[in-house]
């Protein structure tokens, strides 16, 4: 399957609206639009406009050899082969001046909004940031500037996010330069603004088969302007993607298994995030809410997640779990201990410390439920070695 069938059944699927859409739901005009200038082999009648049918059609055909793993996810695409030359080609937006890009930008949103967004450096300690991603960062990315107001200050933020693969770092890097798969097609939303600006840090979601590449090409160009900034990664979190099949039920869930989980997880991330910090010393660190997540399992099955009723509401049939389907979105309430173990590391500070209300009180997430997430999150991230962030004398602040 290549890469751009593989792009269009994701978006097709898992077309972003701040949210993933469901399959079932038909496109917007808008929607189908951005998918005609993205994929103009769909519109098959070649009159300038792309159908529902035709859309439909050529997910269809794309599904048709789509090769899956078996439990709902698509592992079988293929990195432009451009990615292993020495230089991106000549009109990728990364090598144009900060002036050309805004104008780029500027034509491409045609007047809605200004190309360039930009912050004061602000005096109260708060990160100015750009980030990009998919469904799994963005439950982190919806909390995270709630949390930043009950702690006193707003949380100055930028993203381009996607759904699964388009949220990829790969992804957004071709998307924003116009090259590969959107040759002469850039929509440079952060590097417009990145070019233009000042920030302090910039967050990723990962993707299948990710490579130190995808995330050198952002810290380059980032560097170039705000030489100051440090980037940040989250591992996501285990998935039932790690397991041979799929259970029946969830006895199979143990303490154990999450530990072999953990394991396996932190194998990966921490080789890849490893490899670019050895290129760019004190500079890139990994968000911990893998570790956040096992820890919340173990949690749950030792009886100490009061109103969580399920590991996975996929296996399990309970609404009240840490994972909704199998292809592992969070479950209800889980998206404050994203937001937590984000704030932990971007700030060096325990969620445990803030003393305002960040979120309504319900019946669930209950108040003693949102107070474990507060712990585990600041747990995961001081015990992580490549957080940047540990407490040696427990007082909820980074050494």
């Amino acid at each position: 399957m290549t890469q751009r069938k593989t792009v269009l059944l994701n978006i097709l699927l898992l077309f972003p609206v701040l949210c993933v859409l469901q399959a079932q739901s038909a496109p917007t005009p808008q929607q189908l639009e951005g998918l005609l200038k993205r994929f103009p082999k769909a519109d098959t009648n070649k009159d300038g406009k792309l159908t529902v049918e035709e859309a439909l059609a050529y997910r269809k055909k794309a599904q048709g050899g789509n090769k899956k793993s078996g439990r709902g996810s698509s592992r079988d695409f293929t990195a432009d082969p451009g990615w292993d030359a020495e230089r991106f080609p000549e009109h990728a937006v990364s090598y144009k001046t900060p002036e050309e890009i805004a104008a780029i930008y500027a034509e491409v949103i045609k007047g809605k909004g200004n190309p360039v967004t930009s912050y004061p450096k602000p005096d109260n300690g708060a990160l100015r940031i750009v980030g990009t991603g998919h469904s799994f960062m963005v439950p982190g990315y919806t909390t995270l500037p709630k949390i930043t107001q009950a702690d006193g200050f707003t949380q100055p933020i930028l993203t381009h996010i996607g759904g699964g693969v388009t949220g990829s770092t790969r992804y957004k890097w071709e998307q924003e330069n116009g090259i590969f798969q959107f040759d002469q097609r850039p929509a440079p939303k952060l590097l417009a603004s990145i070019a233009n600006a000042q920030w302090d840090a910039m967050m990723w979601g990962p993707y299948l088969k990710d490579r130190p590449i995808y995330y050198s090409c952002w810290i380059d160009f980032c560097l170039q302007y705000s030489p100051h900034m440090k980037f940040y990664l989250s591992d996501a979190w285990p998935t039932l993607t790690q397991l041979d099949k799929l259970p029946q039920n969830e006895k199979i869930f143990t303490v154990e298994l999450f530990d072999q989980f953990i394991t396996e997880k932190n194998a990966i991330f921490n080789k890849l995030v490893s490899e670019l910090r050895e290129a760019y010393p004190d500079k890139v660190y990994i968000m911990p809410t893998s570790d956040a997540m096992t820890l919340a399992a173990q949690a749950y099955l030792r009886g100490e997640l009061p109103g969580v009723k399920g590991i996975n509401r996929f296996i399990g049939k309970n609404e009240r779990s840490l994972w909704k389907d199998r292809l592992g979105h969070l479950g209800p309430g889980f998206e404050r201990l994203e937001g937590y173990v984000f704030y932990a590391t971007l700030y060096g500070k325990s969620p445990e410390r803030i003393k305002e209300e960040i979120f309504p009180v319900e019946e669930y997430p209950s108040p003693e439920l949102d107070k474990i997430f507060r712990k585990i999150a600041w747990q995961a991230v001081t015990n992580h070695p490549l957080s940047g962030v540990s407490d040696k004398n427990s007082d909820g602040l980074a050494d």
